[in-house]
């Protein structure tokens, strides 16, 4: 996850908002809104982000109404079609137990996108609120969340991970999440600290404080919308990181189990058959790799429209 650290602070050193608008200030609103339709028009003119959006649309549609992909039930299952080469019937043919590997692919999209969109939510909320309260306050605040996030940050993340899940001999999405959530929060709540300490002190900040405004409001009105930019740069790419570790996690045995469907099942199950039919493992990685991509480019992009430093 330390590469994953390394992109969100890229740009938590400077202040989304440039100075920020200030409590009051005519025009203040617009010039918030200006950075942020800045960043819409570049992104929509940046081909790789469209591309790589569309393809995340395409998989998160697989995810939610899968029948709009295919009519195949993956469940129908017949060894008279066991590893039967693909067809125009059937453009991924069948797997071992001669269910339909096409249907397969697409139902396996759901478990992968459902623990990353469940995981990555719970560090933005927890890591985010944790990292807020750090950076602001400081002191002895900032000393215990610290503390307990060095604590985290010195478990590998992998081990960690199969350590955890070993214990629990419960695999399902919800324990899958669990751990994922329990192993990366402190990354983007010390991306959103840092992020904080850098813009506490500029000038509108003091401003809103000498006209009275609340702790609350000066973190959550004033400081956090400058913050959201890294933060929202680091949680599309864990999005594709946490997709590639439900995989992998499978693969090693510690995931999901059958007969729950992913594409992390699909490679764990046909690993053996790679030379005699390469089909069965293609297709499964290639829809896994050209997800974890689009949510890095995705998150490349978002990082080089958002950071004044890049324009």
């Amino acid at each position: 996850m330390s590469d994953l650290t390394s992109a969100g602070s890229a740009i938590g050193g400077a202040p989304v908002a440039g100075d920020g608008p200030t409590p009051d200030a005519p025009g203040g609103k617009e010039r918030n809104a200006s950075l942020w339709a800045d960043a819409r028009r570049q992104l929509l003119r940046d081909p790789v982000f469209v591309i790589a959006f569309v393809y995340v649309l395409a998989v998160g549609s697989m995810a939610l109404f899968p029948k709009l992909w295919t009519s195949q039930d993956p469940r129908a299952c017949s060894t008279d079609r066991s590893r039967v080469s693909p067809s125009w019937e059937h453009p991924f043919g069948f797997d071992v137990l001669g269910c339909d590997y096409y249907s397969h692919a697409i139902y396996g999209a759901r478990p992968s996108m459902v623990i990353a969109v469940m995981a990555t939510s719970g560090i933005v909320v927890f890591g985010g609120v944790l990292g807020l309260l750090a950076g602001y306050y400081g002191g002895w605040v900032d000393a215990v969340i610290s503390r307990v996030m060095d604590i985290f940050f010195s478990l590998p993340f992998l081990l960690g991970a199969i350590v955890f899940l070993t214990v629990i001999k419960r695999q399902n999405i919800w324990t899958i999440t669990a751990v994922l959530f329990l192993l990366a929060w402190p990354t983007i709540a010390r991306i959103i600290r840092g992020s904080v300490i850098s813009s506490k002190d500029l000038d509108y900040v003091h401003a809103a404080k000498a006209v009275g405004a609340r702790n609350s409001r000066l973190m959550f009105r004033h400081i956090l919308p400058n913050a959201i930019a890294p933060m929202l740069v680091y949680a599309t790419i864990v999005l594709g990181s946490f997709v590639a570790a439900e995989a992998t996690l499978t693969f090693l045995g510690v995931g999901l189990q059958q007969p729950a469907q992913s594409w992390g099942i699909m490679i764990s199950t046909h690993q053996v058959y790679f030379l005699d039919d390469p089909w069965l493992l293609l297709f499964p990685c290639g829809l896994l790799v050209g997800t974890v991509l689009s949510f890095i480019l995705m998150g490349d992009a978002l990082r080089d429209a958002l950071d004044p430093k890049f324009r």
